[in-house]
């Protein structure tokens, strides 16, 4: 990883943990870097006992669901269905 430079005060390093929930294997750790104000932000999302890593797959989890939501939405809106006896 390439050095960081330390006189940035407003950005921190947060470990993502090497297990998440369900999973029997360790996974590989990494380090990202984050602005304080987000850190703030994902701690504040987060419950109690969650980790910075299921705070993340969470919100990714639901970004993916609401981008399916709309896509299937759009096809609803714009597209037309053929009953599949008519074919």
């Amino acid at each position: 990883m390439e050095s960081q430079d330390s006189s940035c005060t407003n950005m921190e390093r947060i470990n993502s943990h090497g297990y998440h929930g369900h999973h029997s294997m360790a996974t590989a750790i990494t380090t990202i870097s984050l602005h304080k104000e987000t850190k703030e932000t994902l701690r504040k999302l987060g419950s109690k006992g969650q980790t910075y890593d299921d705070v993340i797959r969470e919100l990714i989890e639901r970004a993916s669901i609401k981008e399916l939501d709309e896509r299937w939405n759009r096809i609803l809106k714009d597209e037309r269905f053929i009953p599949l006896d008519d074919l």
